[in-house]
């Protein structure tokens, strides 16, 4: 099932299956939302939740239980139920379900809501916690925008930029998809990153921590068109794409892959947030358009 938003400026179009904004089109009709190809990845904005990136060994310990979970968690591969829609906005719900209790023995709530905005999209993670006893999750988003934008454009025409002037390394992951524990490499530099395929194919992900930067800017150097990020509620901000893969996926992390040293019990995972009975927690984030 899939749903249409619309304003004065722009139509997006939301997917049950995932609970995605899967396309985010201006008057011109210019697509920013990544389509999916699997040639590169089929993915296009997935929902990371209860998990950030990956488990080590593919197991977290709760409560004593050991408990499987694929990479980025299940929200991405659940449907949503819409529970309020209007012409610019919808709200998308998954609760648990047998299949959810399996891997992640919690109820909860998490509603998803997109909005257009004058010039982009807004998206809330709201998590509830229904249950008796306390709630540890992760959340995160996993924004595919299409770059290049336009024919005659590269990859390597476009480029970051931060709304701080600040130098940060990048963490580093292994070939498992963990992160190494102390191990960086210096990658942001004067609030600004240059983009090329051979950086990713050697990194996988540009993974910042703690930055004071709260904005990322995707550009192309010369038209100054493109998609930024507002990425303040998250400790976290993530860079990937599928070298020759026409996209770049900008991603605000609350939660992160397991360090290879870190113990797998889930309450220990880097950034987890954890809700008492009847409490929830609502983190945002949003794109906005450039240079249109």
């Amino acid at each position: 099932m899939e749903f249409t938003l619309t304003n004065a400026s722009l139509t997006a179009a939301v997917r049950a299956l995932g609970g995605e904004l899967v396309s985010l089109r201006d008057l011109a009709g210019t697509e920013y939302i990544w389509q999916g190809d699997p040639a590169f990845w089929s993915g296009q904005n997935p929902i990371l939740f209860p998990i950030v990136g990956s488990l080590k060994d593919g197991k977290a310990d709760i409560g004593g239980r050991s408990f499987e979970m694929a990479r980025h968690g299940f929200a991405r591969r659940s449907e949503f139920a819409p529970v309020e829609q209007g012409e610019d906005f919808i709200v998308l719900e998954l609760r648990e379900s047998p299949e959810t209790l399996a891997r992640y023995p919690f109820p909860f709530v998490l509603r998803v809501r997109h909005q257009l905005l004058e010039n982009g999209f807004s998206t809330a993670f709201t998590v509830e916690n229904p249950g008796p006893g306390p709630l540890p999750f992760c959340v995160g988003a996993h924004t595919a925008i299409r770059c290049p934008l336009f024919e005659g454009e590269r990859f390597e025409d476009y480029a970051l930029t931060f709304d701080q002037p600040e130098d940060a390394d990048t963490l580093l992951l292994d070939p498992q998809g963990l992160l190494r524990p102390g191990e960086t490499e210096p990658k942001l530099r004067e609030g600004r990153v240059s983009l090329d395929y051979a950086g990713f194919q050697r990194l996988d992900t540009l993974i910042f921590e703690g930055l004071a930067s709260t904005r990322a800017e995707l550009r192309h150097r010369e038209t100054g068109r493109g998609a930024a990020l507002d990425f303040r509620d998250f400790p976290m901000v993530a860079f990937w794409t599928k070298p020759g893969g026409p996209f770049l996926c900008m991603e605000p992390w609350h939660g992160c892959a397991a360090y290879e040293n870190e113990t797998g019990r889930f309450q220990d995972k880097p950034h987890v947030l954890t809700l008492a009975p009847g409490e929830e927690k609502t983190l945002a984030y949003s794109f906005t358009l450039l240079g249109n």
